[in-house]
């Protein structure tokens, strides 16, 4: 009678340690299986999130790279995603005027809306100067150029608050999440101090902007902006701008015009056409032309586009 109490006994130890043993590898499974969902504006967001929470994490960016980010226009399955995310990381500063409206229609109260801007360094000089569609007036925008990621400085900015909001929402992993942004942040400064050295001989740094994006990029690397073809996103410049645009680049023998792939190539290429510049299609967006799919990759591909520009032309 006792042996059979004692091996009962022994039968329930066994199944104990076994629940021991694989409890944990549930656990894990459970774990992996449900990432964070996250939502971002902009592609450039999207690669940051999955930097810094690998598979803890999972992505929608709402923009894929081909979009002009001002003009966008929110899609059903945007909607969706909004409504599902635990956090949406945007980059403010009235660069993406349609999400407020998305994330208000979309009503989830566990939402949590992270602006990346916060703390960056604005520029505030003639690339935020717009025309007024209605007046021709010029006005300043008060909040400051809002293309901040296309300084790598600033993108460290960024990737600080997506960390933050990562590990408040997941603090089990918070150990993860802060070697992963550190392994990054030293990938990106090797890349900046890349580039930067590659930029230091160059005779002539002025180029022509197709809309006002590159002050960040151009006060790191020490490019020089020297005019703009959209002064304000949206509306067609005047015919008296384009004009005298020619009439500075003949002049000033202005060699190279910035253009970007998520705009019509129609101006740039008609002032290429009436001067001498050369055009060169840069993206603001990672996934923009083939071989940007990552920031670092978008990073040094413009960089590179410019400084081969300015150096053959």
């Amino acid at each position: 009678m006792f042996w059979i109490d004692d091996l009962w006994k022994f039968g329930i130890s066994a199944f104990v340690g076994t629940l021991t043993v694989f409890v944990p590898l549930l656990d894990t499974r459970t774990e992996a299986l449900d990432p964070i969902p996250v939502v971002v504006t902009i592609p450039i967001l999207k690669d940051l999130a999955e930097q810094v929470g690998g598979p803890y994490v999972r992505v929608t960016s709402l923009l894929s790279g081909y979009e002009n980010e001002h003009t966008y226009s929110p899609k059903p399955s945007d909607l969706i995603a909004v409504r599902k995310a635990r956090l949406l990381f945007e980059i403010g500063l009235g660069l993406e005027v349609w999400i407020s409206s998305l994330v208000r229609n979309a009503g989830s109260q566990a939402l949590r809306v992270v602006t990346t801007s916060q703390g960056v360094e604005l520029i505030q000089d003639d690339a935020d100067t717009h025309e007024h569609p209605h007046t021709g007036k010029h006005t300043t925008d008060p909040e400051g150029n809002p293309h901040i990621w296309l300084d790598p400085a600033n993108a460290l900015i960024m990737l600080r608050h997506i960390t933050d909001a990562l590990i408040e929402v997941d603090p089990s992993h918070e150990a993860k999440f802060k070697a992963n942004e550190a392994a990054y942040r030293e990938r990106l400064r090797q890349l900046q101090k890349e580039l930067s050295d590659r930029t230091q001989r160059l005779p002539d740094r002025r180029f022509i902007a197709h809309h006002s994006a590159w002050p960040y990029l151009a006060k790191r690397f020490d490019f020089h902006i020297v005019g703009t073809i959209h002064l304000q996103a949206g509306t067609e410049p005047s015919a008296l701008h384009l004009q005298s645009l020619i009439e500075k680049i003949r002049k000033e023998h202005i060699r190279v015009i910035a253009s970007e792939i998520q705009l019509s190539q129609r101006l740039p290429e008609l002032l290429s056409r009436e001067t001498t510049a050369r055009v060169v299609v840069l993206t603001t967006m990672p996934g923009g032309v083939p071989g940007t799919e990552t920031y670092l990759d978008m990073l040094r591909y413009n960089v590179l586009q410019l400084v081969g520009a300015l150096e053959t032309t």
